[in-house]
């Protein structure tokens, strides 16, 4: 929802055009996250051997990160600050946002500040739910508010904070760590957040409580500037040995620079300070004063993720690569899942992390599936092949309605929760009400170590690699092919269904050479896209299997080409939608063969009788059987399992979104007011 980014270089002669260089590419890393307004918080002129306590230089600009650039290059350029000037110490912080309170502005962007002097800068991700409380509380206390954010609480509380306890100290000064735990004991709400400060010149301070915060350490050769080999320990200890950290909202934004990483855990507060990093557990309840913390003892892990993952390539867009990485995506969610069984042994699947519960899940009164959007979706397209191979009765739930109206969860139930990021706020506080509930929570996520990955009691990553595009692509299709393994895994005992197993295992390992045969449709719905580009509205009739891919497929044109769409349940259709039906109103239906496919027929049939102006993807070799008067614009896919159909369905229908939004001059990556992971209710 927002992008949080900062550097800190320790014993490292780093110039300030390489900081702001590193400041500011961390913020193109993470623009999917956030692209209404941004800002960065670099320290003034330091001395080479002891950093002076003045305030730091504070830059904020609406619009996009290259906006902030142009800004800030601009204000170099009045003000003569030297770019050469080499820093032995350095913390810099960085935002880009996506706005929840306030309109996009420079006074709302962050770092937001505790004041004139800013003595404490925050950048912040989340929501603070008790910011009017706390705001009304330093308005009595002589502080003036300057934005709409619920963010600027934090750091005039930290201000309010520090002046007390210096006043109540008798001279003896407050640690920075100190401060953030009164200012952690009042907030309310979901939040990352990093504070600085020139109280406490080269020393930052990052704390989390339910959305995504990670630290990234590399240790530098005083002569060589590499990357030396050291034990995890090394990097927490405080030492003089040259060293970088980072501290991101994801993974995007580490990776170029180091693999060293520590994923930071709800209520856990990291301090760096001295070339070393401390870690230390918050605790809500009081103590004698201001909070003392007890340290944890954390292990760095490594990121499996390459740069090429987050580069765009030979494509224009990170949509447009990602729908196109499909066939590979699709190959590495199912790499070592699949198992082709020999001459006497069946084809089976395995999946490490549900091996342990499978048998519990076998006995599940029932499933629910819990998501929001994409995801949602997803689960909605994999529910019947579940429904028939297990026997057990699924359920589907919008996270956030579940959430609302505190539906029934049982003991008995198996919950689960669908996330590309794993961070989705909705979902979160869903898993936290089902585990309160004794479910057993099953997770699916595309993101190691989210919040969702760990607080499910088991589950599987989809392994689609990295999605930057804030339209999920790859994603989605990984995401049906992880639920219908996880169909096969729960309905492996049983005899009966085997040889259906086994034909869906069949084109599961055919599944990538059929995706890279419909991306061949790229021209043609490019050519679709043009004959719609002035539309107002598209219709997407589906059912069965590809009610979800006609969901589906409303929202990826609604998302990012900015057209109305709406998914219909064709079997819906006589009970209002028909009204809407005549010779303008472009309307898709998916009519490719499945135990749905007369009944599709049968509604081509009606739109037709009413002059509707249809466009029908079928299978391949049905376009005559589907447009027999040549009245419809025929889309041929090919055929597959039917459970597997959505996943080939979906992609025409993602190229034509595709095509729609630049055709129209459309951000594709980075549509209106959305963002990527939503990680606020």
């Amino acid at each position: 929802m927002c992008g949080i980014f900062a550097y800190l270089n320790f014993h490292a002669n780093k110039e300030r055009r390489y900081i702001l260089e590193v400041l500011f590419n961390g913020l193109r890393r993470l623009e999917y996250r956030g692209y209404d307004s941004a800002g960065i918080a670099i320290d003034d002129s330091l001395s080479q051997n002891s950093p002076t306590s003045s305030p730091p230089l504070v830059f904020r600009q609406a619009g996009n990160i290259d906006s902030l650039v142009n800004s800030v290059n601009e204000e170099i350029t009045n003000t003569d600050l030297n770019l050469d000037e080499v820093f032995y110490f350095h913390a810099g912080i960085a935002h880009t946002r996506w706005a929840t309170h306030g309109e996009p502005a420079p006074r709302n962007s962050h770092p937001q500040s505790s004041g004139p002097g800013d003595d404490f800068l925050v950048v912040h991700n989340g929501v603070i739910t008790n910011y009017e409380v706390l705001k009304e509380t330093l308005v009595r206390h002589g502080f003036t508010f300057t934005s709409d954010t619920d963010t600027e609480v934090i750091p005039k509380l930290a201000k309010f904070v520090f002046d007390k306890a210096n006043e109540e100290g008798g001279g003896q000064t407050v640690s920075f760590c100190e401060v953030v735990f009164e200012v952690m004991r009042h907030l309310e709400g979901a939040y990352a957040l990093i504070f600085k400060s020139w109280h406490y010149p080269n020393e930052l301070i990052a704390c989390k409580l339910g959305s995504p915060l990670l630290l990234g350490v590399k240790e530098l050769d005083q002569d060589k500037d590499n990357i030396h080999v050291f034990q995890d320990a090394h990097f927490f200890s405080k030492n003089e040995h040259p060293k970088e950290f980072f501290l991101s909202s994801d993974p995007h934004a580490l990776v170029e620079h180091t693999k060293k990483v520590l994923v930071i855990e709800d209520g856990e507060v990291v301090h760096l300070k001295d070339g070393g990093v401390s870690i230390l557990k918050f605790e809500n309840e009081r103590r004698n004063g201001l909070s003392r913390p007890a340290s944890v003892e954390r292990a760095l892990s490594v990121l499996e993720m390459e740069v090429e993952q987050i580069n765009k390539g030979k494509y224009d867009h990170y949509m447009q690569k990602e729908i196109h990485e499909q066939p590979e995506s699709l190959t590495t969610t199912m790499r070592g899942r699949l198992i082709r069984g020999g001459s006497r042994k069946a084809k089976t699947v395995l999946l490490g992390g549900l091996k342990d519960h499978l048998k519990t899940i076998r006995r599940s009164r029932r499933i629910v599936f819990i998501g929001c959007g994409t995801s949602y979706n997803a689960a909605l397209a994999s529910r019947p092949i579940l429904e028939e191979l297990s026997g057990i009765p699924v359920s589907m739930e919008i996270a956030s309605d579940l959430w609302d109206r505190q539906g029934p969860i049982y003991r008995e139930d198996t919950a689960v929760f669908v996330s590309q990021s794993g961070e989705t706020a909705d979902t979160l506080l869903a898993l936290d009400y089902a585990r309160e509930n004794g479910a057993l929570c099953v997770g699916i996520t595309n993101t190691v170590g989210s919040s969702i990955a760990r607080k499910t009691h088991c589950g599987v990553h989809i392994n689609a690699g990295a999605e930057i595009g804030v339209a999920s692509t790859k994603a989605y299709t990984s995401q049906i092919v992880v639920m219908v393994m996880l169909a096969l895994a729960i309905g492996s005992d049983t005899i009966s269904s085997q040889t259906r197993r086994e034909a869906i295992i069949d084109g599961l390992l055919d599944l990538p050479n059929k995706v890279k045969e419909v991306l061949k449709l790229d021209e043609e719905m490019k050519d679709l896209a043009q004959l719609l580009i002035d539309e107002q509205s598209l219709l997407v009739f589906g059912r069965g299997y590809n009610y979800a891919t006609a969901l589906e497929g409303a929202l990826k044109v609604k998302e990012v080409s900015l057209m109305h769409s709406e998914g219909i349940l064709a079997g819906e259709m006589k009970h209002g939608p028909l009204a809407l039906v005549d010779e303008n109103l472009p309307i898709a239906v998916i009519a490719t063969r499945d135990a749905c496919f007369s009944k599709q027929q049968s509604v081509i049939q009606q739109l037709h009788a009413r002059k509707g102006r249809l466009i029908v993807m079928c299978s391949k070799g049905d376009a005559a059987s589907v447009s027999s008067s040549g009245s419809c614009r025929a889309i041929e896919v090919p055929q597959v399992e039917d459970c597997l159909q959505p996943v080939v369905n979906i992609v025409p229908l993602q190229l034509l979104a595709y095509h729609l939004t630049v055709l129209r001059g459309h951000n594709v990556d980075q549509p209106r007011n959305l963002a990527k992971s939503v990680t606020t209710q």
